[in-house]
């Protein structure tokens, strides 16, 4: 056999080894996996052939996972056969609470809405209608309907479960127009509601309306749960601040918070299996999870076009208006409804140039902006000694001078949010609210900036929100609500409204009106402009046009703004007082934003050694 013929011969040798090895491996490899996969019984050893048990020093437990949460939701007829309660009465509250409070441990979400008299804008004594119904409503189908009206008549203090239940930023309240009930509840009430979600845009989001039959209460029902709600206006507008409400009243207003709950639950895909909550999962953040952008915001079409948000804006705000009563600055989110946090006009330039103004002989004053610097030297009275850092030295002796060098306002602040650092879309805030503020005495109103601070949109909206919580503290603690008939400037007067409305009557219909009709509004007239011995003398068109004309509004002579009324509680102890409530505010600020970029040198003291030192806690306090 030749050299060259061994070596081939050799080679094929090896392969075939390597190849039947690799086959070998390759079957018992596939067998091992085989019998993992499917192991076999196999019969149980005999007793005596098992060894003894051999115990390691650190035990190993076997544990099975726990399975994740499950929480059954009713179906909607069940939800619905739920029958409401009524609470009128502290009593009646804390007898039901608990129950509710169960199911808020459980799913913290509430169907909400209210309930006041609709008929002409005017309650049924003649005055501002108020909110009289709040309903709420749980998963399970418990519903409250609390009478508010009766609490304020009774001269009690609302429970204080409710307030905080609706200021909870953890527990969801939902429905159609929650966001403007919560304007309402402020307003009539002093309440704060927090945390809501309007079903609409849920509906749209998830692409679940029909829109057949639009995006109302009442349409969502009938479409996606297939419900049928009474919107009779016989209802709607019946006598929400009676007594005894009917059972049909009861029904009703029940309807609409257990519904409401019922379509977010249905929109969120609970209704048709069990809500599983995942590891590390509360029911809260996953219900969260699903409104993300939608929690306190307003609802607007996409339809709303320039017409309609001009006519808006122009449209003068009402007696029962929640924008009405006590608001001093007007919210940029009424006008532009966009969400929270973005509702706000962000500025376009810094609040901060950090220009300096000198005394003549060269002492620092203060900072200022590049306007306010270049203003002195167009008028002659200043001259420029540096352009970086821009400064002035002023060519007059200035009224005052900082009594030292460690001033705040001679330290240069950053264009940035002083919560988060945010660095664009910043706004100014005002630490102590301007609806106080505006009622200070002179003494303390010098125009400073030491409470205007930059905060971006988000940080703005979250400030509001907790400023809102300590003034509903200051209206309970010094009986100065926000809303209701104290915080209404005008009043309707149903007497003179029932003169106007008979003068234009009289005058429309003319002759074609029934004779006995005629003289009964003829009645009205003269018993409101004659004395009773002229009573039978013949209305002149000059009178019946006077009275077609008639003013309806009264000025309410009890109106005292809330703002006004803390600041004079306040003012009873003096300077001391105020500075009292500026310090309190400035807390507020730094307690619920915990800011980490406050300006060099700020603080809740400042100026009130100044005010006592300049005017001793004497001081008379004039208030506007």
């Amino acid at each position: 056999m030749s050299r060259q013929s061994t070596l081939t011969a050799a080679v094929a040798t090896m392969l075939g080894a390597t190849l039947g090895g690799l086959l070998l491996w390759h079957t018992i490899y596939t067998q091992k996996r085989k019998a993992l996969k499917s192991p076999k019984k196999s019969d149980p050893l005999p007793v005596e052939q098992l060894g003894p048990l051999e115990c390691s020093p650190t035990p190993v437990q076997l544990s099975q996972p726990k399975p994740a949460p499950r929480i059954s939701i009713p179906s909607v007829e069940k939800l619905l056969e739920v029958p409401a309660v009524v609470v009128s009465s502290l009593e009646e509250w804390e007898e039901h609470w608990p129950s509710f409070q169960k199911d808020l441990n459980i799913f913290p979400v509430l169907g909400l809405d209210c309930e006041w008299v609709k008929s002409m804008r005017v309650s049924v004594k003649g005055k501002a209608s108020a909110v009289s119904l709040l309903q709420i409503a749980t998963y399970s189908g418990r519903c409250m309907l609390v009478r508010l009206l009766a609490f304020r008549n009774a001269q009690l203090s609302l429970p204080k479960g409710l307030l905080q239940v609706l200021r909870d930023p953890h527990v969801l309240k939902v429905g159609v127009g929650c966001y403007e009930d919560g304007k309402r509840l402020a307003h009539d009430h002093g309440l704060a509601l927090v945390c809501v979600v309007d079903l609409r845009y849920l509906a749209l989001r998830q692409r679940h309306a029909v829109l057949n039959n639009g995006l109302s209460l009442k349409s969502l029902a009938a479409d996606l749960l297939n419900v049928t709600l009474d919107k009779s206006l016989e209802l709607r507008c019946s006598n929400w601040e009676a007594e005894h409400l009917t059972q049909q009243q009861m029904l009703y207003a029940a309807r609409d918070a257990q519904v409401s709950i019922s379509l977010f639950l249905y929109m969120l895909g609970f209704h048709s299996e069990p809500c599983l909550l995942g590891e590390g999962e509360t029911a809260y953040s996953k219900l969260a999870s699903h409104c993300q952008g939608l929690v306190d915001v307003p609802f607007r079409t996409r339809s709303e076009g320039e017409e309609g948000e001009r006519r808006r804006r122009n449209r003068r705000s009402t007696v029962d208006s929640p924008e009405s009563g006590d608001q001093q600055v007007p919210d940029p989110r009424r006008n532009k409804r966009k969400p929270l946090g973005v509702g706000y006009s962000a500025r376009k330039s810094p609040l901060y140039d950090n220009c300096f103004l000198h005394a003549p002989d060269g002492q620092p004053l203060c900072t200022c902006d590049k306007k306010k610097a270049k203003w002195y030297l167009d008028k002659g009275i200043g001259e420029l000694m540096s352009e970086e850092p821009f400064i002035v030295r002023l060519l007059f002796e200035p009224s005052g001078r900082p009594d030292s060098q460690k001033d705040y306002y001679l330290t240069a602040k950053e264009n940035l949010c002083v919560v988060c650092g945010k660095a664009e879309s910043y706004i100014r805030k005002n630490i102590v609210p301007h609806e106080y503020r505006r009622h200070f005495p002179a003494e303390m109103k010098d125009h400073n900036s030491h409470d205007i601070l930059l905060l971006c949109t988000s940080c703005h909206a979250a400030s509001n929100v907790y400023d809102g919580f300590l003034k509903q503290q200051l209206a309970d603690e010094f009986s100065a609500p926000q809303g209701c008939e104290e915080g209404v400037r005008m009043l309707e007067d149903s007497d003179r409204r029932r003169v106007r409305s008979a003068a234009r009557a009289l005058l429309s219909a003319g002759e074609s009106m029934p004779d006995s009709r005629r003289d009964e509004l003829q009645s009205i007239v003269r018993t409101f402009f004659c004395k009773e011995e002229e009573r039978d003398s013949e209305l002149t068109d000059e009178m019946l046009q006077t009275a077609a004309n008639l003013e309806t509004r009264i000025f309410n002579e009890n109106y005292v703004p809330h703002g006004l009324k803390v600041v004079r509680a306040y003012a009873e102890h003096g300077l001391q007082g105020l500075i009292d409530l500026e310090r309190r505010w400035r807390q507020h600020f730094l307690s619920s934003m915990q800011p980490s970029f406050l300006p060099p040198l700020w603080s809740v003291d400042h100026n009130h050694e100044k005010y006592l030192r300049k005017y001793g806690k004497d001081l008379v306090i004039n208030l506007n």
